[in-house]
């Protein structure tokens, strides 16, 4: 197996559970249960060395929970996250822990809340340089130059506030920051969404030229199919805190195999007037706190039957698309 093949970020069986009970005297004088919100419920994929792996679905599916369990600003409830073969959950002691810390970076979908207002932009990008004791004195200020370059701006712009730069600028800044500890797994959480469509071009750019400079590994967020497609080597869709297929960028846009993604795809605007027949998505996302029995897609799936409304379907692997698919429908062909 080549390096490249081997997987760099492993997540499995990943489960993130929420207790939205009402309040304790609420519940006595009711007499009403405690509620649970299950906002990912057992997520399995990998991330070779410099690939980027986008996770898209609607909103409320789960996306922005498994970015923030993927970098460890959230705990998770169950499973397991593992950066080149050190897992984050079971690491020991601090300098471990600061060691894979250093390996791991966030870029936020708002460039703007992000980024400290009371800090210059010099201070902010050497935030991480400092926190990991990476650099000190004149070398870190040659650093912040630098990485300011790197990202299409001035070293003289380090002097200046947040708040006087656009949206676009301010998203290099951030990604900036995310660069200063060499880090090799960076995770996206719509990166682009509150971004111009001239800007997010340019953005995306970006990211895939730092990407091939540094050999960079992106988890990108995103419910923009148009941006996943540019980006994503291999995509994931997700659906109520579960993967329902994961396939390669091509095989999924080409020919995707699950009915969720099939509406998904439908609902991108037909630019090229292909005339071909398209399914709108029906519904609304259910209730994560009860959601439907079985498979939880089956209220709004257009090949559902009695199967799909009692038995989850689990995913199968299919190798010619370098994924699978959850779904019983893809199963017994009736798709």
């Amino acid at each position: 197996m080549s390096e490249n093949s081997k997987a760099f970020v492993e997540v499995r069986d990943l489960k993130r559970v929420f207790d939205v009970s009402r309040p304790w005297l609420n519940r006595v004088l009711e007499g009403a249960p405690k509620a649970w919100l299950k906002a990912v419920d057992g997520l399995s994929f990998d991330i070779r060395k410099g690939e980027t792996f986008a996770l898209v679905g609607e909103s409320g599916s789960g996306k922005s929970t498994v970015a923030r369990m993927a970098v460890g600003l959230l705990p998770v409830s169950g499973g397991e996250v593992t950066i080149d073969g050190v897992s984050m959950t079971k690491v020991q002691g601090s300098a471990e822990r600061q060691a894979l810390r250093k390996r791991i970076q966030m870029i936020f979908q708002d460039p703007y809340a992000s980024l400290n207002p009371r800090w210059r932009v010099e201070r902010i990008i050497a935030e991480p340089i400092h926190a990991f004791g990476l650099l000190k004195g004149e070398a870190v200020t040659a650093r912040i130059g630098e990485l300011l370059t790197l990202v299409g701006l001035h070293p003289d712009d380090g002097k200046k506030f947040p708040h006087e730069f656009s949206g676009g600028q301010r998203q290099r800044i951030a990604i900036a920051r995310a660069l200063a500890s060499s880090a090799e797994f960076i995770v996206c959480d719509e990166p682009t969404s509150a971004l111009d469509v001239s800007v997010q071009a340019q953005i995306l750019n970006l990211m895939r030229d730092l990407q091939k400079e540094f050999g960079l590994t992106y988890l990108f967020i995103s419910h923009n199919l148009a941006v996943v497609r540019h980006m994503a080597d291999r995509i994931g869709v997700m659906y109520l805190g579960r993967l329902v297929e994961v396939s390669t960028s091509k095989q999924l846009f080409s020919a995707p195999r699950h009915p969720y993604t099939r509406m998904l795809l439908d609902a991108v605007p037909d630019l090229a007037m292909s005339g071909r027949a398209r399914v709108m998505v029906a519904g609304e996302i259910p209730n994560p706190i009860s959601p439907p029995s079985g498979c939880t897609f089956h209220p709004r799936c257009p090949l559902a039957n009695a199967r799909c409304k009692a038995e989850a379907p689990a995913m199968r692997e299919i190798p010619e698309i370098n994924g699978g698919v959850a779904c019983h429908a893809v199963e017994e062909g009736r798709s």
